[in-house]
């Protein structure tokens, strides 16, 4: 990959935990043409780099990563709680994403096109940013997290590459499908992309959850500042009545050809690094029989563990009880640092 970068942005964010780096940038994919928005986040004072301490997340089927896991809820962004713990933290839009390169069959009609980036292509741009990581860093391996889609392409990347990813964690991980999917799906034939509206995005968000805990679910005004946040990031759909966010329809294609039809999209034995599945249990989108069906499978992962945390959804990231997400996580990684 040639290693040309077009920094968009640096600034320095003060928490009360320390003073943070921000980095935007657009990292060149394998393919010409195409480029990945990369964003770091680590502290200032932080000029040694470590695997153990540097972790790469990457995002869901429809909505891009910034959004989320740099989304300062009350302040505070999953990616700040890692970065104010001592890591270099580092996430990425796989291209037809946020801010990514959008294939050209998102300018037009969806049904001008068939499925674009399938489950392949997005482990391509997860390799071309990891191996930009370790270049840059000078380290050999790093830490991954995946969240829901995430999951399915970090594993698999994880399979192809063992020897460059320390520690894996798989948060709302997929696996075989056994209930209907709860992504909204134009009947016909599958187009190149589709379209999600605000309030198609709520109401898939609180699924499954209890009538009686939903009011409190998410806390006041965090839904909002995630949707304005999201959305914002794909101007073309901003622009329609109403607006929606575009997605490539890729991995819809890849869960009707494996994940419902019974077929598994990578091994779990290829899997040779410590594994972490986290999901919540009112994850209506990936629900839990799914890591729980996973996790025997993980054979050669030393150290495997599950957990499954109380009153949350396959959108735990931004709800009332994130932080035990959060902490869940920051304990598997921080295991590592102590090898």
């Amino acid at each position: 990959m040639v290693a040309t970068v077009a920094p968009l942005a640096a600034t320095q964010a003060h928490t009360q935990a320390s003073s943070i780096v921000m980095e935007d940038m657009m990292v060149p994919a394998l393919d010409p043409g195409i480029s990945i928005f990369v964003r770091n986040k680590r502290p200032a004072a932080l000029t040694t780099f470590r695997p153990e301490r540097t972790v790469l997340y990457v995002h869901g089927a429809t909505y891009p990563a910034s959004t989320s896991f740099d989304l300062p809820l009350d302040g505070v962004s999953w990616m700040d709680y890692l970065a104010t713990r001592g890591y270099d933290v580092w996430l990425l839009d796989v291209r037809g994403y946020g801010r990514s390169t959008r294939p050209p069959e998102m300018a037009e009609a969806p049904e001008a096109h068939g499925p674009i980036v399938r489950g392949d292509t997005a482990v391509r741009d997860i390799g071309a940013v990891v191996d930009f990581i370790l270049k840059r860093r000078n380290i050999t391996r790093l830490n991954l997290i995946g969240w829901s889609w995430g999951t399915t392409t970090m594993a698999t990347y994880t399979t192809r590459n063992p020897g460059k990813v320390a520690r894996l964690a798989l948060y709302a991980p997929g696996w075989i499908r056994k209930t209907p999917s709860l992504m909204p799906v134009a009947p016909g034939k599958l187009g190149a992309w589709r379209a999600t509206t605000r309030q198609q995005a709520l109401a898939r968000w609180l699924t499954g959850v209890p009538e009686d805990k939903k009011a409190t679910l998410i806390p006041a005004g965090w839904f909002d500042q995630w949707a304005d946040a999201a959305w914002a990031d794909d101007p073309v759909g901003a622009t329609q009545s109403p607006p929606v966010i575009r997605a490539p329809n890729g991995v819809l294609a890849d869960s009707a050809e494996y994940w419902s039809s019974n077929r598994p999209y990578y091994d779990p034995a290829k899997i040779t690094v410590p594994t972490l599945l986290v999901g919540a249990e009112w994850d209506a989108d990936l629900p839990p029989y799914m890591a729980q069906t996973l996790f025997p499978l993980l054979v050669n992962a030393p150290g495997k563990r599950y957990v499954l945390l109380a009153e949350g959804t396959h959108t735990m990231i931004m709800e009332k009880n994130r932080l035990e997400l959060f902490k869940t996580v920051q304990a598997f990684l921080d295991e590592g640092g102590h090898g």
